[in-house]
């Protein structure tokens, strides 16, 4: 069992930057693939971003694509998504979410979800 909670969401205008934060539970974080996902108002959630167990493989999606940066800490549980050059249409509740598996962009494929935290990005 993993628990996630998620922190460093806020408001933020256009163009600035956030940190959003992962804090997992359990002994086991370091064996999960870890990844971003997101829900503005109104649409789907999708993905953003996923980083392997070891750190060594990240997977964008196009819209955040040198603009965010994912990151793990597996000696502290936690999983990081460097947020720059903030748009408003990245205004959306981010999930962070772990899966026993690769990498990968399929949100059915997270087992374990955080409560979200809220973005938003004023023009």
């Amino acid at each position: 069992q993993v628990q996630l909670v998620e922190s460093g969401g806020g408001l933020v205008q256009a163009g600035g930057s956030l940190r959003l934060s992962c804090a997992a539970s359990g002994r086991t974080f370091s064996s999960y693939a870890m990844g971003w996902f997101r829900q503005a108002p109104g649409k789907e959630r999708e993905f953003v971003a996923a980083i392997s167990w070891s750190g060594g493989s990240t997977l964008y999606a196009d819209s955040v694509k040198g603009r965010f940066t994912i990151s793990r800490d597996n000696a502290k549980n936690t999983v990081s998504l460097q947020m720059n050059s903030l748009k408003p249409e990245d205004t959306a509740v981010y999930y962070c979410a772990a899966n026993f598996g690769s990498i990968v962009t399929n949100q059915y494929a997270y087992v374990y979800w955080g409560q979200g935290t809220q973005v938003t990005v004023s023009s």
